[in-house]
């Protein structure tokens, strides 16, 4: 049976995913940068009986594999991201960064590694297969616009009939995997502002136009937006993560930039969310006699799990009964965004997790100097991928 045959092959190789990992976590590069890692994944590919191997796709570094089965059948998509993030590490492990301020601090180091083993994996299985695997490692998943937009421009997803992906989750119980159908992860905007005013001196506020002033006032009605604006049963955040109001204690500011993080469960409510922003901006000049600037960008979408194909999944992963997993389970809407989400604007899909905690149990979240994962997860992810595309690549029932 091919889910058995698998299996064993991959508990075989589960102690060379742990070296992928540990090479790529030592060796982190930042989005659309990933020069060497793009290099190490299509080194890694030479002679392993894939039939194709496919780089710099799209123009930006990705590499995409074709594992092609000696039986008719349909054509799924497997991804894993490979990018890492400005961040200096402090995990104090002995495979850290050596990469000075970039750091593989969301797990993207564990995707490629078991993606990797999983894929060199079907390929020497390949007589057993039905239909085709499209295995894409994508780059730069963390910097909009994002690495998949290049990649579906490119035709990743000509003849995909279904795509998933798998995210470790550092804060999620390992040894569990947790899916969900529907509106999965939230969409994301990023806004800049920039506030003129007049400067002046600090004993003559009268004769100036504070910009502080303005912009503060602006910040704290954001803040109603999320409590007066939208459904208490829907999904919104916003964050000012950013205010440029540094000077000198007796000089009144002239001008000021912020820039803002926007989260959503729905467009409806990313609308609404947009409409206020430029309302309150426009409010802004009128309120205190300024001139502004807004630069207000709609970026990854809320991420939607095709709930006929996450249903397959669910089942997949039930019936694999894979020995390192003690449940599968439904999850919450998760808070961050994803880029997977443009692929499943194209095509149904599942983006599911698996649960990553360290085993002293300390868990730091994802983009902390000191994210750390349970390396068992590894096996976790590749059993768990490896029981999906046996499910569709061994006769299951069509969607």
């Amino acid at each position: 049976m091919l889910l058995n045959d698998l299996m064993e092959k991959l508990d075989a190789k589960k102690d060379r995913m742990i070296e992928i990992r540990r090479h790529l976590h030592e060796h982190p590069e930042l989005s659309f940068h990933e020069d060497q890692t793009a290099a190490y994944i299509a080194d890694f590919y030479k002679g392993v009986p894939v039939d194709s191997v496919e780089t710099n796709f799209g123009g930006q570094r990705g590499v995409v594999v074709t594992i092609k089965g000696t039986k008719p059948g349909k054509m799924i998509a497997i991804r894993a991201d490979f990018d890492a993030l400005p961040i200096k590490e402090e995990t104090g492990l002995p495979f850290a960064s050596k990469n000075e301020g970039v750091m593989h601090a969301c797990g993207h180091d564990g995707h490629t590694a078991y993606m990797l083993v999983l894929a060199e994996t079907l390929a020497e299985m390949k007589e057993q297969l039905k239909g085709t695997i499209r295995v894409i490692h994508q780059p730069a998943e963390e910097a909009p616009p994002g690495g998949a937009l290049g990649m579906i421009k490119a035709g990743v997803l000509d003849g995909v009939e279904a795509i998933i992906g798998i995210h470790v989750m550092s804060t999620m119980q390992t040894g569990h995997i947790y899916y969900r159908s529907g509106n999965t992860q939230t969409g994301r905007s990023y806004f800049k502002l920039r506030v003129q005013g007049k400067g002046g001196h600090g004993s003559s506020p009268h004769m100036a136009n504070d910009a502080i002033v303005a912009a503060s006032s602006f910040v704290m009605n954001l803040q109603t937006i999320v409590s007066r604006r939208i459904n208490p049963f829907d999904t919104a955040s916003i964050t000012i993560g950013s205010f440029d109001g540094n000077g000198t204690f007796n000089v009144i500011k002239d001008a000021v930039t912020l820039e803002g993080d926007v989260r959503t469960m729905s467009n409806e409510t990313r609308d609404i969310v947009e409409s206020q922003v430029r309302a309150f901006t426009e409010g802004l000049e009128k309120s205190f006699g300024v001139t502004t600037v807004l630069e207000y960008a709609n970026d990854y979408p809320v991420l939607y799990n095709d709930p006929e194909v996450t249903e397959h999944v669910h089942q997949a992963l039930v019936e694999a009964a894979i020995p390192e997993v003690e449940a599968v389970l439904e999850t919450a809407p998760q808070p961050p965004s994803e880029d997977f989400a443009y692929y499943l604007q194209q095509v149904p899909g599942c983006f599911f997790y698996v649960g990553a905690m360290p085993e002293s149990g300390e868990a730091y979240p994802h983009h902390h100097p000191k994210f750390e994962i349970n390396e068992k997860s590894l096996i976790i992810c590749a059993k768990a991928m490896a029981s999906v595309v046996a499910s569709y690549c061994d006769g299951s029932e069509s969607l």
